[in-house]
């Protein structure tokens, strides 16, 4: 007994999910000596959990358990388990949580290995040449250190054809790529580009099977060979054991950061998990995020500059109409003159035509013409949005269903109005104009088989006449049977009360408008505004970054946001809006008289959606030129009813 005693082995283990919120790790004995990263079962009380060795430790003054057993034989590569600890630390976030999110669901099942159906490429670029910015930009990034750079590339340069031809020289360095991709919908043509170059891609995204996941998640930690991953953000997690080359495409989408705890960003975490791996990271895009852009320049890190597009093009024709004149608007309400002019040209032509309003449903507001009542919904107080094809109004917060009324609950009238524009209505309203064209809806509330990834095939050879959509259409797609692009309200998202608002307008504006101009046919984009003078909209429409940059650099110095202070938000949920406000200014008066006289707090107001389901919801916005105070901040937090997030991208 005493000689078995002498050989084990201790390691501090963490448990995915939450044992205990003030430990994030519990002591266990081997036999065997173990390494950093080894995925374990463990008893914990009655049950049997999986964590992860994150240390070996000696052993401790009480007794304790064994490891019950190995989940792997091979560990989670060193860089991602260092990668886990300061997400869990940056963000303020259990560790446990953090390996709910690293790992794939159901990693102690037995999977069935299957053969991965080969992708059939549609594109054939094996050929390609580049051009010199195209081979300027490449060698860049050779000649960089390990660490991050931007590569700001105007829409069309041909940035894909770099990350390619990337991916091929770290590969044979001997290293892994991971390409990340904003939507799932853009997965295919990340997908097509790259099969056409290299084998045996590793695919993943959440719209796999929980099987076909964990066994892309196995395939990526058994390999030995460099490989290329691809996918949204979660692909960032796959446990490679070399990595040499990360590339972000499209980022700035605010889709790389996650809604749910731990609310990580993937740039942020991309270069922790780079630094680990001595690896680079690239973050490709035409339109930056401001504040990336300031802090690479402030940090002296590369900005690689691709202003040329990579083939020869004819850029397209931009007609700009004021929503205000009505004589615009003589055949129809809300599609210009103009604009159904360039629908009939462009499928005369036999071309394919797309229609961007970053708006879902039919209308956005039911009201009684007569007395002004308004259909509202009864849980989250927010109007109703019609959905005219299922003939329902639906909440999009909560998700709650209702009919349609044909009276006013409040005085009787029949006179009931449906008011605003949203995709669907956009969608019937351009099916009785051109009832005889294909036309399809990309949005939120898309079917599984009508989603781009589904139908990026009928896309890609223009079987699809007119595409109508929100921001889910407006990055990234390179369709050579595309000639006209149409904005129904470019200003839509301006009345948003968020410091951010004017940047997300004028890239989604700037990457709509992006989808033509990308060969030497004639192309054509009528865009519709309320406020066409407004910079978004103006800077936006030639696409012109650096003027952008600096009207919102100067919008933000003059109100102290990003990207010179720090952001957390603090969000309080109860039953009651009185128990949400008395504990709102509980807070606000607790850390007003505990924190540093440079931290300032705002609020508490109520939250954009002040009530969502069944609670009331109040916020705080803490501002700090030192992130570490937020983080303090959260460790003052009540145990429940308070929400947090760090570095948030939008306040809303």
């Amino acid at each position: 007994m005493c000689g078995t005693l002498e050989i084990m082995k201790y390691y501090e283990v963490s448990p995915v999910g939450i044992v205990r919120q003030d430990s994030a790790s519990f002591t266990y004995a081997s036999e065997q000596p173990l390494s950093i990263g080894t995925i374990v079962e463990i008893e914990i009380g009655k049950k049997t959990m999986v964590g992860i060795i994150i240390k070996s430790t000696s052993k401790p003054s009480y007794e304790t358990k064994p490891i019950a057993n190995l989940v792997t034989k091979t560990p989670l590569p060193k860089a991602l388990v260092s990668l886990a600890l300061w997400m869990s630390s940056y963000y303020g976030t259990h560790l446990g949580l953090v390996w709910s999110t690293i790992l794939p669901r159901g990693i102690t099942k037995t999977r069935r290995v299957r053969q991965i159906t080969e992708h059939s490429p549609l594109r054939d670029r094996i050929q390609f040449v580049l051009n010199k910015t195209q081979l300027n930009a490449l060698q860049q990034i050779e000649d960089m250190d390990a660490g991050s750079a931007i590569l700001h590339g105007v829409t069309g340069s041909g940035k894909t054809a770099v990350y390619i031809e990337a991916a091929r020289k770290t590969l044979d360095a001997g290293k892994s790529v991971i390409i990340l991709t904003p939507e799932i919908g853009l997965t295919p043509q990340l997908v097509d580009d790259f099969s056409g170059h290299f084998d045996d891609i590793l695919l993943t995204h959440s719209r796999q099977t929980e099987a076909e996941r964990h066994i892309t998640w196995q395939a990526a930690l058994e390999t030995t060979s460099p490989r290329i991953a691809i996918g949204p953000r979660s692909a960032l997690f796959l446990p490679l054991s070399s990595v040499g080359l990360i590339v972000i495409d499209e980022a700035h989408e605010p889709s790389y950061k996650q809604e749910q705890s731990p609310r990580y960003s993937a740039l942020r975490a991309a270069s922790i998990l780079a630094n680990e791996n001595g690896a680079k990271l690239v973050l490709g895009s035409a339109t930056p995020l401001v504040t990336d852009y300031y802090t690479a320049l402030a940090a002296k890190r590369p900005i690689i500059e691709m202003t040329t597009t990579a083939r020869s093009t004819t850029p397209p024709k931009i007609t700009l109409i004021d929503m205000t004149k009505r004589a615009s608007f003589k055949k129809h309400r809300f599609l210009s003159d103009v604009m159904l002019t360039k629908l009939e040209e462009t499928f005369a032509a036999s071309k394919q035509t797309l229609i961007f309003h970053n708006r879902r449903g039919s209308a956005s507001m039911t009201l009684c013409d007569n007395c002004g009542w308004q259909a509202g919904c009864p849980r989250c107080f927010v109007p109703l949005t019609l959905h005219a094809d299922t003939h329902e109004l639906r909440c999009h917060i909560c998700g709650i269903h209702d009919r349609v009324p044909t009276s006013c609950p409040s005085c009787g009238d029949a006179d009931i109005v449906h008011k605003g524009i949203g995709t669907k209505l956009i969608e019937a309203e351009l099916r009785k104009i051109f009832p005889d064209k294909n036309i399809i809806r990309f949005d939120g509330d898309s079917e599984q088989d009508s989603t781009i990834q589904a139908k990026y095939k009928e896309l890609y050879d223009g079987t699809i006449d007119l595409i109508i959509g929100t921001q889910v259409v407006a990055k990234g797609l390179d369709l050579p049977h595309l000639r006209t692009v149409g904005i129904v309200q470019a200003d839509a998202g301006l009345s948003l009360p968020d410091y951010s608002a004017s940047e997300r307008t004028f890239q989604l504006l700037a990457q709509a408008i992006g989808r033509v101009g990308r060969s030497e046919h004639a192309t054509s984009v009528v865009v519709q505004s309320y406020q066409p003078t407004h910079p978004a909209v103006t800077f936006g429409l030639v696409q012109d970054y650096a003027s952008f940059y600096q009207h919102a650099l100067k919008e933000r110095t003059r109100a102290h946001f990003p990207p010179y202070t720090f952001l957390l938000k603090l969000v309080c949920m109860y039953k009651t809006e009185a128990v949400a406000i008395r504990n709102a200014k509980k807070l606000a008066t607790q850390l007003a008289s505990s924190t540093p006289a440079h931290v300032e707090i705002l609020g508490p107001t109520p939250s954009f959606y002040e009530r969502a389901g069944s609670t009331y919801r109040w916020q705080l916005v803490i501002k700090s030129p030192k992130r570490q105070d937020l983080v303090d901040i959260i460790r003052l937090l009540p145990p429940s009813h308070w929400q947090y997030e760090l570095d948030p991208i939008s306040l809303l």
